[in-house]
């Protein structure tokens, strides 16, 4: 996979970040190089948690703009930096934040959950930020008779209330992703690979959750391979995580659940925009960085921190 050009670029990458004191973060999603690359890799919460508590003056995020803002919002005294600035969020789009500020009006007396896949704007506009890791026990904390608005994401809102029996007011947004997965090829890949365990991350359609045979976030599908014993999965989430899956569990298969085209696996767009050459002139130019309004900061960082308490406290 590591051409020559690709090895010289991992050797300046390490060198600028020596030169730099720099640390790259990158998501689960990401390709192989850049993952390679990177400092520390993880889905949203850990990112979150690194965001929070380095000691870096530059982070470099391998991710989407979400998720660099989520860590200038964290640690708005470094300077943060986006290999390429166009990658956004279909989910994140879903959710403009006047819209949502007029949604979030009409149900007064509701605290407001939001999934960290929105923009720093809909973070100031929430009381708890979640990740598909905690949104569950976060949840959980709250009184039984307390009403929740849950955004953007409906499909994990959805997911969220069946597992709690908490009725929540959702959003109407969902991940391109993990809402395309295809039912009758999943069926059909299962009827083929009968000894094969089908997982699923729970952004994805209450139809093909219920075929699932593990539900969880990023992170928590790649601990579910390594644990279990069954020697094939089906992956209903991003490609990019089987890359890892792949790593720690090399005598199993990984077979990329199949979306509703022409497609045999199912990739981010915006997420596959970063390259490692991008990560790299992206470090050694300090630039495109992600520059956010302080006053917009410190409405952001609440819900962000809360977050970061409950599932310390949690141990999660």
């Amino acid at each position: 996979m590591q051409t020559n050009v690709s090895i010289d670029l991992f050797s300046e990458i390490q060198k600028l970040k020596k030169q730099k004191n720099a640390i790259i973060l990158a998501h689960y999603y990401q390709e192989p190089d850049i993952q390679d690359a990177a400092d520390f890799i993880g889905d949203s919460l850990g990112l979150s948690q690194q965001a929070a508590k380095t000691k870096a003056d530059i982070i470099v995020f391998a991710g989407v703009h979400f998720m660099a803002e989520t860590a200038k919002i964290l640690s708005p005294q470094k300077k943060v930096l986006l290999p390429d600035v166009n990658a956004g969020c279909s989910l994140a789009d879903a959710c403009p934040a006047d819209k949502f500020a007029a949604f979030k009006k009409k149900y007064p007396g509701h605290i407001v959950i939001t999934y960290v896949n929105c923009s720093a704007e809909i973070k100031a506009l929430s009381d708890i930020i979640c990740t598909s890791s905690n949104a569950q026990k976060i949840v959980e904390t709250l009184p039984k008779d307390q009403k929740i608005i849950f955004a953007p994401d409906k499909n994990l809102g959805k997911y969220i209330q069946q597992q709690t029996g908490r009725k929540m007011v959702l959003w109407d947004g969902s991940c391109m992703v993990h809402e395309i997965f295809s039912l009758k090829k999943i069926i059909q890949l299962k009827e083929k690979h009968p000894s094969a365990k089908f997982i699923a991350h729970p952004e994805c359609e209450t139809r093909i959750l219920e075929l699932a045979d593990y539900i969880g976030s990023t992170t928590g599908l790649l601990n579910y391979t390594k644990k279990d014993p069954a020697k094939e999965f089906i992956v209903a989430t991003e490609t990019g995580i089987i890359y890892q899956m792949q790593k720690v569990s090399p005598d199993k298969t990984f077979i990329p659940a199949p979306p509703d085209n022409s497609c045999a696996c199912n990739d981010c767009p915006h997420m596959k925009l970063n390259t490692l050459e991008k990560l790299y002139t992206c470090l050694r130019d300090e630039k495109p960085e992600i520059i956010l309004d302080n006053s917009l900061i410190e409405r952001a960082v609440k819900p962000i921190r809360r977050m970061l308490e409950i599932s310390e406290k949690l141990g999660l």
